[in-house]
């Protein structure tokens, strides 16, 4: 199981890296969130993949005695895709308005003033 995700983080970061280094900002775009979701699951591997029962504690215990598995991961990892959504969201509307404006998506005329004819 492990190996299946290392492979799959694997992929979605050069994935992620490959489409970031494009010069389209969709591209850009697609690669942020292909690293984001990369990093989620590398978050999930770090955390220790346990079959175990949840960390709920009995009202007659004061400590865990049995295999638990870790909510922290899950947590982080609830936080960031929350955080995701709303910085894509954000960013397709940016990426609609610059569109709109200059009626190209590629990051090299974004720089470059253009020349104005004499």
């Amino acid at each position: 199981m492990e190996l299946l995700l290392v492979a799959s983080i694997g992929f979605l970061y050069a994935a992620g890296v490959y489409l970031i280094l494009k010069r389209s900002m969709v591209r850009l775009l697609l690669g942020i969130v292909l690293l984001g979701n990369g990093t989620n699951l590398l978050i999930f591997l770090l955390g220790t993949i346990t079959k175990g029962k949840p960390p709920v504690i009995e009202p007659n215990l004061k400590v865990l005695a049995d295999i638990y598995s870790d909510p922290v991961p899950q947590a982080l990892i609830l936080t960031a895709i929350v955080i995701s959504f709303g910085l894509t969201s954000f960013a397709i509307v940016l990426l609609k308005r610059v569109y709109a404006l200059i009626d190209t998506d590629d990051l090299d005329d974004l720089n470059t003033p253009e020349e104005e004819d004499i």
